[in-house]
């Protein structure tokens, strides 16, 4: 342990040894628990370790400071209970044997997780991550400490229900936080009065962030899900989790806060789904508005209002939500019908191909036997063709919310989806299959559990600032820069220097699908005649320079 250079409440300077801060008078004695960091810990020498907050089955929280501005922050260590074994003198963690893999890939996850939420944060409504900092065999993430109190005991000091208007003049900032991390690719999946604060101006801040494991059961970490907000795709690892699952933790915060309770919890509503409307439990809460709450509430994900920010709009104004609520109303009822109609004529189907089986037996009977030259029944049926095993369809070019409005698809197959394995790809459009297992045609298993990987998109390359240089170092920027280069020369009166970049047809900064050609212009020597190049106006068929153009790898 190293010795405290600031006090860990006050941030106040400490002389070693010392037993109570001279600034604040609090007790620098370690109580934090066994596993945990001890008090005053001073972690990449910059923040000292305070008070343990709390744990969860994916790490534990720190009330912390940065010793430099002496800025209260507060810290989260990776430290899975279920994956790491003990804490040796040095402070490195210890994964369990047999763990070794896991406890790796998740670390890797936590890490990238609060590296992405770094360029999110500051956004409206997110508690800012202000540094991530790799130590100890592990990952720590640095964070804001907002202040404020929970939204769960701010409700119990107003009476526990709140006014609709009020309420989404609170959440406002969350919902554009979530959609912004959307954007990012980023889900939250731990959305509910816990993890959202309420700040002393009356706005909330959303808190909690959490990677994929420890908010979905079975993942090999230790859950925490939130009975009531959580949504159903989250107890069952073979469940696809997108930006909806958000959506319907908002609803069940929105509809918390103006009737006074949470919605019955997923796990149940699977069984038997009795969550009464918003407005069965609050007359006063609109019409429309219970009806939105329900519609952003289905169990199926595909059903639900898909965005944040169509539940945002939708819980507004009744204009805004009438367009969703009979989208929604068709959805339901083509569900419906499709499930009552279902027995009727698949046994209806299976009547007519029964008696025309027994039609066509008949025939080759009296056929077969008139003639002498048949088989018995008993020989023929053993001769009968093996019937053809099932084969996978093509899933690919497909959404995962087309996938799920089909009830073709989304009544027998188990859709798995894991952000990380997702791709880049010039051919198909963000968030559309590519790729699957089993493949397409290959025989289905007992488990009917198939795995998608989803495009990222176009991966982007940045545009760099190029102009002045030198023709190769332009050639070799750009190609580290993942785009390719085709090369002009142009007249020079003297302006420009000899053999550099005079100008692009990209700007610096612009964002460009990776392996886009950009056309740089050099300048000729002084005075020397060139034929007609093409200028970013009017561009003519260019005769790129014998053997500098260079193809992107």
């Amino acid at each position: 342990m190293s010795e405290p250079v600031v006090c860990p409440f006050c941030a106040g300077s400490i002389e070693a040894g010392q037993k109570e801060c001279p600034a604040c008078h609090h007790s620098l004695e370690n109580k934090n628990p066994r596993g945990a960091l001890a008090l005053g810990t001073v972690l990449a020498e910059r923040y000292t370790i305070g008070e343990f907050a709390y744990a969860d089955g994916e790490g534990v929280l720190y009330r912390s400071v940065e010793n430099k501005g002496g800025i209260p922050v507060t810290i989260k260590e990776y430290l899975p209970v279920t994956l790491a074994a003990d804490r040796g003198s040095d402070g490195a963690l210890r994964p369990k044997a047999g763990s070794e893999v896991l406890f790796k890939t998740t670390r890797m996850d936590f890490a990238d997780l609060y590296r992405a939420l770094m360029q999110v944060t500051p956004a409206t409504g997110l508690e800012a991550v202000l540094d991530v900092v790799e130590a100890n065999n592990t990952v720590y993430a640095v964070m804001e400490n907002p202040g404020g109190i929970p939204l769960s005991r701010y409700l119990d000091t107003v009476g526990g229900v709140m006014n609709p208007a009020e309420a989404r003049s609170m959440l406002q900032p969350v919902f554009e936080g979530v959609a912004a991390m959307h954007a990012a690719g980023l889900v939250h999946r731990g959305i509910s009065p816990e993890n959202i604060r309420v700040l002393e101006s009356g706005r909330a801040r959303l808190t909690g962030y959490a990677t994929i494991g420890l908010r979905t059961v079975g993942s090999g970490l230790r859950a925490q899900l939130y009975e009531g907000y959580s949504a159903p795709e989250q107890y069952s690892t073979a469940e696809f989790e997108g930006r909806y699952t958000d959506e319907y933790a908002l609803a069940a915060v929105f509809y918390r806060m103006v009737c006074g309770r949470a919605p019955v919890p997923a796990g149940q509503r699977l069984v038997a789904d009795s969550n009464p409307a918003a407005r069965t439990l609050e007359p006063t809460v609109p019409s429309y508005l219970s009806q939105v709450l329900e519609l952003g509430l289905r169990l199926k994900p595909a059903e639900r209002i898909q965005t944040v920010p169509e539940l945002m709009s939708a819980l507004s104004s009744p204009d805004a939500a009438r367009p969703l609520l009979s989208k929604g109303t068709k959805n339901q009822k083509d569900a419906e019908n499709g499930r009552r109609k279902a027995p009727v004529t698949g046994l209806l189907a299976g009547t007519l191909v029964l008696l025309a089986v027994l039609v066509l037996l008949g025939l080759w009977i009296a056929v077969r036997g008139r003639d002498g030259r048949g088989q018995t029944p008993q020989s023929a049926s053993s001769a009968a063709p093996t019937a053809e095993p099932e084969r996978v369809p093509d899933f690919t070019g497909f959404t995962y919310a087309q996938l799920m409005a089909n009830q073709n698809y989304s009544s027998k197959y188990l859709f798995y989806h894991d952000p990380a394995k997702d791709e880049y790809s010039t051919r198909y459009d963000e968030g559309v299959v590519i790729r699957q297992s089993p493949e397409p045609g290959e025989v289905m298993g007992d488990s009917y559990t198939v795995e998608l990987i989803l495009s990222k998109g176009p991966e982007l390359a940045v545009m760099p600032n190029i102009i002045g240089w030198q023709q190769e170092d332009a050639v070799s920027e750009l190609r580290k820069a993942r785009l390719t280069s085709a090369v002009y020369v142009m007249e020079n009166d003297g302006t420009y220097a000899s053999g550099c970049v005079v100008k692009c047809s990209a700007a610096p900064g612009e964002e460009l699908p990776a392996g886009t050609t950009i056309t740089v212009y050099i300048a000729a020597d002084r005075d020397v005649i060139i034929p007609p190049t093409p200028t970013p106006s009017a561009e003519p068929t260019p005769t790129p320079i014998p053997d500098l153009e260079e193809d992107f790898d």
